[in-house]
């Protein structure tokens, strides 16, 4: 609601806390402000710190949820025989290095039997010729292999986590939902299609620093049987792998792992600000309207200008940060030049080792460097698996998110036949707060309204008429006092069968990104395929004679959940050779829409969702005894409102309406109490009649109304 102001709450006691200067160091990186949380006392060891101790510890926090993870995934179909499938090729393809490797020393070998006997043993140099390309053909097929094993993996573990992530989100509550802490971690582990597809990247890091494991020692323990008894060999193996260790020393750990960024700067907000209003067409009306372009457009070029090169996003700007010249990269070079001197060294003092010398240097180099990488990606890979493996124990967390609304344990109604004579709703000193607000949106409020009674809440926009229906439904929970459905605590009832008991439509109403027909058979799930149903609501909602003019009618899609994709090359734009770009033929082949959006008006969206909550009230099974309606004619015409009215009353029988609003229109007439309220209190109640004779506040803004009519 507007004027609600949000609280600022201390910390609670485990939090990172950007304010807490004894545990937090902040850096100044353009317009952004970086705040990470110091680094505990042993990763300020030089050795502790390039193995990053914290990470390899938050992963061995983790394990329980990374069994958790591989019981699920051997429920799946046929997943252990792909899982031991892909595991034992990727044995295989760890081996297949170190055995081209071992090749590799027999072909020295063989050069060093032709410098010592001028002869060449043409037998083992065709066996190692056929090895060395039967290592080739065998690493194509396992990378082939891999391939073709991991796709019904990747497709199992997906659909399974899935159709899971989304009975999460699907289950949670709203004040559960709207959590700033529980959407953050939305954000961090359903981030964009990954979110199905973390499971997999577990698995397949983990196998691969096992493997890759493999793939080091093998490798070592080939090339020390390969340089046994070769002159220098050892010290050629030092010199090559000292660059690698001089490359380790210099590795720069990654991000502790709990930081934070913000940017308070002005400029580059309104900048930030400016960039998004221009890049959709929700404001373009006005914006055009208001002749603002060249207004919003100087402002943000004087922005930019302000700003400079400082105006970036976080991650651009953090890239240039880190890379900062280090002088320890100065005698990085030298470190790989020595083999060579080395090797010029001794082909002075041993002119006949040349050959021979030359091979170990080719061997060992290559070995060095293949090592070298292979090691970095083992120290990469670790440090993505800890991220990973933190992913996946907020992915089992995030799933057993207890609701704050919690459920009750009684059944409602006792008698489902005497929900045809409505429910009754009493509050008791009833105060409540949205989340996070220091506001209350009801102050006191006590009120009862027998079964079958027609109620009407009048009062101005934010009086808190919209607060009362959210906490009859059970979106929230009050804070102080008690709310009684037909003489039961509210918290006590189940909460299935308390909101299948009542439809309700919202002020803030939503429609979902789904067909109109969707829209409306979602009112009662347990129809939602029933098409003759839905069209009968759409009758009742007013929304028929509209729906049935559209193209695809009940088929249409209001906004589609996904859109088209097209090649780089945009409309009205010409190729190389001066072709305009057009799509409209491909289009039409494809049956395919230039807009994805259906334009309906305020009021046609408002009918849909009157349809859906119609769509409730027909199913002579599961009875229907509360109907809740905030704002339901806000965005219609005088007479779609008054042939809404006239069908709520005709509909109601003698079932419980409750009706918020803000206009003093016809319904409150024949209402059996209005409660009039201001400033989230309850200023009045009573008839319509009973309140014009006490001649309040009611009665001034009903005549104000009734003179703007008559006047």
């Amino acid at each position: 609601m507007y004027g609600r102001r949000r609280t600022r709450r201390p910390p609670r006691k485990g939090n990172f806390n950007p304010e807490d200067e004894k545990n937090v160091k902040h850096t100044k990186i353009g317009v952004w402000d970086l705040y990470e949380e110091k680094q505990p006392e042993l990763e300020r060891v030089p050795l502790l710190k390039r193995l990053n101790v914290e990470h390899y510890l938050e992963m061995y926090n983790t394990l329980p949820f990374v069994w958790r993870m591989m019981k699920d995934i051997g429920s799946m179909r046929s997943c252990w025989f792909y899982m031991g499938a892909f595991l034992l090729v990727e044995l295989v393809s760890s081996l297949i290095p170190a055995l081209s490797l071992w090749y590799s020393g027999q072909l020295l070998q063989i050069v060093q039997t032709a410098v010592d006997q001028r002869t060449v043993d043409k037998k083992l140099l065709l066996h190692v010729a056929v090895g060395r390309f039967v290592c080739t053909i065998a690493t194509q097929l396992c990378s082939h292999s891999k391939s073709r094993l991991s796709r019904p993996l990747i497709f199992r573990i997906r659909q399974f986590y899935s159709v899971r992530i989304f009975r999460t989100i699907a289950r949670l509550d709203v004040p559960t939902f709207d959590d700033a802490g529980i959407q953050r971690q939305f954000e961090q582990v359903f981030a964009g299609d990954s979110r199905s597809s973390v499971a997999w990247e577990v698995i397949r890091m983990a196998i691969n620093i096992s493997t890759t494991t493999i793939q080091l020692l093998s490798q070592l323990s080939v090339l020390a049987t390969v340089l046994k008894g070769q002159r220098d060999g050892t010290l050629l193996a030092l010199l090559c792998f000292s660059r690698s260790l001089f490359d380790w020393v210099q590795y720069q750990p990654k991000m502790p792992l709990v930081w934070a960024a913000t940017t308070r700067n002005e400029d580059y907000l309104k900048m930030e600000g400016l960039k998004k209003t221009v890049s959709t067409n929700l404001h373009r009306q006005e914006m055009v309207a208001g002749g603002m372009w060249e207004h919003m457009h100087a402002h943000y070029s004087k922005c930019s200008e302000l700003l400079g090169e400082d105006a970036a996003g976080f991650w651009p700007l953090y890239n240039v940060f880190s890379t900062r010249f280090q002088w320890s990269t100065l005698i990085k070079q030298p470190f790989k030049e020595l083999p060579q001197i080395v090797f010029t060294l001794r082909a002075v003092q041993y002119p006949s080792s040349i050959p021979l010398s030359l091979a170990s240097l080719n061997l060992i180099t290559q070995t060095a460097t293949t090592f070298s990488h292979t090691l970095f990606n083992l120290f990469s890979q670790t440090g993505s698996v800890a991220d990973s493996f933190a992913t996946i124990r907020q992915l089992y967390e995030i799933m057993e998110v207890p609701n704050r609304i919690a459920d009750g344990d009684i059944p409602f109604p006792e008698n489902t036949r005497s929900l045809q004579y409505g429910i009754a709703v009493e509050f008791r000193n009833v105060s409540f707060r949205y989340p996070e607000c220091e506001e209350y949106a009801l102050r006191n409020v006590s009120f009862k309204i027998e079964q079958g009674q027609l109620c009407v809440i009048v009062g101005r926009n934010g009086s808190g008429k919209s607060t009362i229906l959210k906490l009859i439904a059970r979106l929230y929970d009050p804070e102080e006092g008690q709310i009684l459905i037909d003489g039961r605590d509210i918290k006590a009832l189940k909460l299935a069968d308390l909101r299948r008991a009542m439809a309700v439509l919202f002020q803030d109403y939503t429609h979902f990104p789904l067909s109109i027909k969707d829209n409306i058979g979602l009112g009662d799930p347990a129809h939602a395929e029933d098409e003759d149903r839905i069209e009968q609501a759409a009758v009742l909602g007013g929304a028929a004679e509209f729906i049935e003019k559209l193209p695809d009618q009940y088929d249409t899609y209001l906004k589609r959940p996904v859109g088209d994709v097209y090649s780089t090359l945009s409309e009205g734009t010409k190729t190389i050779f001066g072709r305009p770009v057009n799509y409209q033929g491909i289009r039409g082949i494809g049956n395919m829409k230039g807009n994805e959006t259906t334009s309906l008006s305020g009021g046609q969206m408002q009918r849909i969702a009157l349809s859906r909550t119609f769509m409730r009230t027909l199913d002579d099974e599961q009875k229907v005894g509360l109907l809740l309606f905030d704002e339901p004619s806000a965005s219609l015409d005088p007479t779609a409102e008054h042939d809404l009215f006239e069908r709520l009353r005709r509909l109601r029988g003698q079932k419980t309406m409750i009706f918020s609003t803000h206009r003093f229109g016809n319904l409150t007439r024949h209402a059996d109490l209005i409660l009039y309220m201001n400033d989230s209190l309850i200023i009045e109640e009573g008839t319509h009649a009973d309140l014009i004779k006490a001649d309040g506040e009611y009665a001034r803004l009903w005549n104000l109304q009734a003179q703007a009519f008559l006047s």
